[in-house]
């Protein structure tokens, strides 16, 4: 996949905007308030920084070693850094893309995600306000 090629996809989410808060040629894929994909280049090649549950971030970076890395300036333990060099397969880094999204997603607050026309956070009882 190309960057074009995340950013179709991604903008067929629900809630989801393409926006440049960090720089011009560095698009960012959010939900809501959220960031859930960073496009960019890294060590020269295109890449894009996704979050992941901390145990399917390892599982990723053993699968894929020298394509998923740690998050390049992200929380190492919640971002990954997936090369596009096609070391990934496209279905697995579309699952990756939704993962991100749906974690990003699960974060914003309940009147957010009722404003978006986002299902509840499952197995969470949301706070009374």
């Amino acid at each position: 996949m190309t960057h074009d090629d995340i950013i179709a996809y991604g903008l067929q989410k629900r809630g989801v905007s393409l926006r440049h808060p960090f720089d011009p040629l560095l698009p960012v894929l959010f939900v809501g308030s959220k960031i859930f994909a960073l496009l960019g280049s890294h060590t020269g090649s295109p890449s894009v920084n996704l979050k992941a549950d901390p145990e399917d971030a390892w599982l990723q970076r053993q699968t894929y070693p020298g394509a998923v890395t740690p998050g390049y300036h992200m929380n190492k333990r919640h971002w990954n850094t997936v090369h596009l060099n096609g070391a990934v397969p496209d279905d697995e880094l579309r699952t990756m893309i939704d993962e991100s999204y749906l974690l990003a997603a699960r974060s914003l607050r309940k009147d957010d995600r009722e404003a978006l026309g986002l299902p509840p956070r499952h197995g969470r009882t949301e706070p009374a306000r």
